[in-house]
């Protein structure tokens, strides 16, 4: 009865594609991984041992972060284009000619050397990664744009010249916003637009160039999962940084005086102010949403499914007039009525754009509404197991078994305490959960409750199971920071040079060696 009313719904094309059965998988950041080509960070082509690992451990799911980029911001949140690789990702060892770099195993080797600090060290990183491709990208740029490949892509993107040039004036300008920039940088008309392409030609030619190998090394990861029945979930933020290329070159998409965040809320008594400019969905919907299916198609390029950020503010969004406080801002649309109906249209656009299955990240305070909307269009909400509670009853928790099937079961996500940080950090909640679980509590979380939480994650009523990777590297303490805290990805509205840092300690090659640890995952996931 479920597998028939989800091939009926509005994702059934999608459903059909993945299969309506139970997925498991695993989920971290690209930048976390570190392997023996690595040159000082997590590369795209570090994701091909993680796709045997899963396959081997018997999950068929492969989660990530977002993979836009961002330039010199670590979060992958704050992208500078909707469509763009980051080629801070960029597998260097796997670029073609890499040998006519002179001495270029002398700098390969400095850069896997990056490797070795505990945390990701983004300046250092930054300027030896860019001056090694500067001088690989005299070396073979001639080369590789003439081949019919190169054009093809080009032809293919739209998007490019906007963005490398984008990114080319932004250098130039010491990064500031696009908003101080002169008149004709700042508000290029079509023929100063062609103009500026031949002034930063080189540089455009640089990031195109960029951008090219991004996206055939990404390529090249989609069709290795698929060979390996892998899914890859991408991430889609639902916002955009207003130093983006796409706030400057298509500013008419978007209401600049205006910024998104959140009421205030228990976890925030000022509600938050986040700073990226809201979309102008009427301007969008005359254009048939020309721009965000341009985007879904980019996505589809390289992920199976994806997970949509914050996907009420589709619905509705919190609405702060630019300069004034979070507080003082209002749900936009403004009339109730209009949110089911417009986050149901929005939905429908993007069901209809991409053959990928999206899932929404519905956490927080979203309407009973919302939920029963996705519900019905096929699309699955997300269940933290430590939020789902009776909340307007005894407050208990509700029963993995009870989960709505339309949707993803996991423990924690990227901005949220591990397991282990929860059960210290809130003992409240730990003693409640340990009480209806008929445990004596302690303090401390054992190996053998992390197991069991674990263990009903992958046995929900869910349809899918993602953790996230270091909650079943907890299960072996050398493979993890003495300090749980140093586990956190990401703590939200805090600002600190450890967000978006976090380093796996075992390299992809010694998790593809760890027969412990993949039988101790194969274990959780079978009944």
């Amino acid at each position: 009865m479920l597998e028939g009313s989800l091939l009926r719904s509005p994702a059934g094309k999608q459903w059909k594609k993945i299969g309506v059965y139970p997925h498991h998988g695993i989920a971290f950041p690209l930048f976390s991984l570190h392997s023996e080509k690595s040159s000082g960070i997590g590369e795209y082509p570090d994701l091909l041992p993680m796709i045997d690992f899963c396959k081997e451990v018997g999950m068929d799911v492969l989660q990530l972060l977002p993979l836009n980029d961002t330039g010199p911001d670590p979060s992958p949140y704050n992208g500078i284009s909707a469509f763009a690789l980051n080629p801070l990702f960029l597998g260097i060892r796997d670029l073609p000619s890499i040998e006519k770099v002179p001495d270029y195993q002398e700098k390969l080797a400095a850069l896997h050397a990056l490797c070795a600090s505990v945390r990701i060290q983004y300046p250092d990183l930054i300027v030896k990664r860019k001056k090694f491709l500067r001088e690989y990208f005299e070396l073979v740029f001639k080369e590789i744009s003439q081949t019919s490949d190169y054009k093809k892509f080009i032809e293919k993107h739209s998007w490019l010249p906007a963005y490398a040039l984008f990114k080319a004036i932004k250098e130039s300008q010491n990064w500031q916003p696009w908003e101080t920039w002169p008149g004709r940088l700042r508000s290029p008309s079509e023929k100063q637009f062609e103009e500026l392409l031949e002034e930063y030609r080189e540089s455009v030619d640089y990031h195109t160039f960029l951008q090219y190998f991004c996206f055939r090394q990404m390529k090249e990861v989609k069709e290795a999962a698929q060979k390996k029945g892998v899914l890859l979930k991408g991430d889609v933020p639902i916002l955009l940084s207003r130093n983006s290329a796409d706030v400057w070159w298509d500013r008419h998409y978007f209401l600049l005086h205006m910024v998104a965040g959140s009421p205030p809320d228990a976890f925030a008594e000022a509600g938050q102010e986040w700073g990226f400019p809201l979309y102008d969905w009427q301007e969008m919907e005359k254009h048939r949403y020309e721009w965000w299916e341009t985007r879904l198609k980019v996505v589809s390029e390289f992920y199976h499914l994806y997970r949509i950020d914050h996907v009420v503010g589709f619905f509705r969004i919190w609405a702060i007039p630019l300069g004034r406080k979070a507080n003082e801002g209002a749900y936009l649309p403004a009339d109730e009525r209009m949110w089911i109906p417009q986050g149901k249209k929005i939905m429908k656009m993007m069901l209809e754009a991409a053959p990928l299955l999206p899932i929404g990240e519905d956490l927080g305070t979203v309407p009973d509404e919302v939920r029963q909307a996705l519900t019905e269009l096929g699309i699955p909400g997300t269940k933290v197991m430590r939020w789902e509670r009776k909340w307007h009853e005894d407050r208990s928790f509700i029963p993995h078994q009870e989960y709505n099937p339309v949707s993803m079961t996991t423990v924690s996500t990227h901005d949220s305490d591990t397991i282990q940080l929860w059960w210290r950090h809130a003992p409240k909640e730990a003693k409640h959960f340990a009480y209806e679980k008929g445990w004596d509590y302690k303090p401390f979380l054992t190996l053998e409750q992390n197991e069991e939480i674990l263990r009903d994650s992958h046995h929900s009523s869910s349809l899918f199971h993602i953790n996230l990777l270091m909650e079943y590297l907890a299960h072996f303490p050398a493979l993890i920071s003495s300090n749980p805290q140093d586990e956190r990805i990401n703590v939200p509205g805090r600002s600190s040079t450890l967000n978006w840092t976090y380093r796996f300690r075992s390299s992809t090659e010694e998790l593809l060696r760890n027969e412990p640890l993949k039988t101790f995952i194969r274990s959780v996931i079978v009944d």
